[in-house]
């Protein structure tokens, strides 16, 4: 094992989480869901605290690792949360409860994230998560970059995409979908991007002033 690699390994195993988290990565995998990894769920609740983030977006509930990670240090924040799967979104409430979040601080919609993010409003999110069907991500961030607020962010996990945009070979729909989102934020001046190896990848696009 090289040493990038070891880097990787024990970041990733770097991090605690809070009980209701730990249940809720339990959950998902018994639902086969891929939960974000607890170095990106570190990284996303370190981005809300920084951002002092108090409206929040996430598209793709699953059973709460993301949205309670968004929520766990901003006592004050707010999140809608939207995934297409009811039964997930069942599951995650509990575990919302069990982390003493109320519930008047989170919103479930049970809609096709596609659909359901054009009717936000624009400019009315300081933080966007989409972790949602990659199929349609390039019109996720189209519709995102509305919605979020001048300085607010976008979060996408899954950004390398199992290792497949680094490799030439891989030619498939999805890793075409992140390596034409890569190419054009990487050359947009409206937007200011990072892109770290953490988990499968985490991109992040802030919105600059026009």
């Amino acid at each position: 094992m090289n040493k990038l690699s070891s880097n990787w390994q024990y970041t990733e195993h770097f991090h605690a989480e809070p009980e209701p988290i730990t249940r809720a990565r339990k959950l998902s995998l018994e639902f086969g869901i891929a939960p974000v990894s607890r170095a990106t769920a570190a990284v996303i609740a370190s981005t809300a605290v920084m951002t002092n983030a108090k409206k929040i977006c996430e598209l793709g509930t699953g059973c709460g690792v993301s949205g309670l990670s968004l929520l766990r240090h901003l006592p004050q924040a707010t999140l809608t949360s939207v995934d297409i799967e009811s039964e997930f979104q069942n599951q995650a409430k509990p575990l919302f409860q069990a982390a003493g979040i109320a519930a008047s601080r989170y919103r479930f919609i049970t809609q096709d994230a596609s659909q359901m993010l054009p009717r936000f409003e624009n400019n009315s999110y300081d933080l966007l998560l989409i972790d949602a069907n990659p199929s349609n991500l390039l019109g996720y961030i189209e519709h995102g970059l509305l919605v979020v607020r001048q300085g607010g962010s976008i979060l996408v996990p899954n950004a390398l995409w199992h290792g497949q945009v680094a490799d030439p070979a891989a030619r498939d729909s999805i890793t075409t979908n992140f390596r034409d989102l890569l190419a054009a934020v990487v050359e947009s001046t409206a937007v200011a991007t990072s892109l770290t190896p953490t988990g499968n990848g985490l991109l992040t696009i802030t919105k600059l002033a026009e």
